[in-house]
């Protein structure tokens, strides 16, 4: 009894509350940080994409077939397209870098504590097993006691 009650005292010191390091982490982001991975996780979408590519056809084709006065942006250089083409890949760039920073912090954290639990649960396997072999070890007494008689 007394080695039974030290190995659930032994398993109750060493277990303690899982934290939710998702909820934890965004706790501690500041406002631009979160600005940063909104942004990054929008930009890094299809939705995104389809975006830039549609305003980029459409931009490209309405001044390469659209009606000469009409055209803004005068074939073959597009100067405009791409100074304003560089301004969005100028700003978003660090941005993005910022963003991906704090996703691989992020990924560190939660792998950091899924490693921990997984040193728990193993820790807590070998202390089952270890009351298992006990309770065989007890059981076979008890047979061998059993069919003695």
């Amino acid at each position: 009894m007394n080695e039974n009650n030290k190995e659930s005292n032994h398993s109750q010191h060493t277990t303690s509350p899982v934290v939710n390091v998702n909820v934890a982490y965004k706790e501690h982001l500041t406002s631009l940080n979160k600005l940063a991975l909104w942004i990054t996780i929008r930009v890094g979408s299809m939705g995104f994409f389809i975006i830039i590519f549609t305003w980029s056809a459409l931009w490209l084709l309405w001044n390469t077939i659209g009606p000469k006065s009409l055209r803004f942006d005068p074939y073959p250089a597009f100067v405009f397209w791409l100074f304003i083409s560089n301004l969005i890949q100028i700003l978003l760039m660090p941005l993005i870098m910022v963003g991906q920073n704090l996703q691989g912090i992020h990924a560190e954290i939660r792998a950091e504590t899924d490693f921990r639990i997984n040193q728990k649960a193993e820790a807590e396997i070998e202390s089952i097993l270890v009351h298992l072999e006990k309770q065989n070890e007890l059981i076979l007494e008890i047979l061998k006691k059993l069919d003695s008689k």
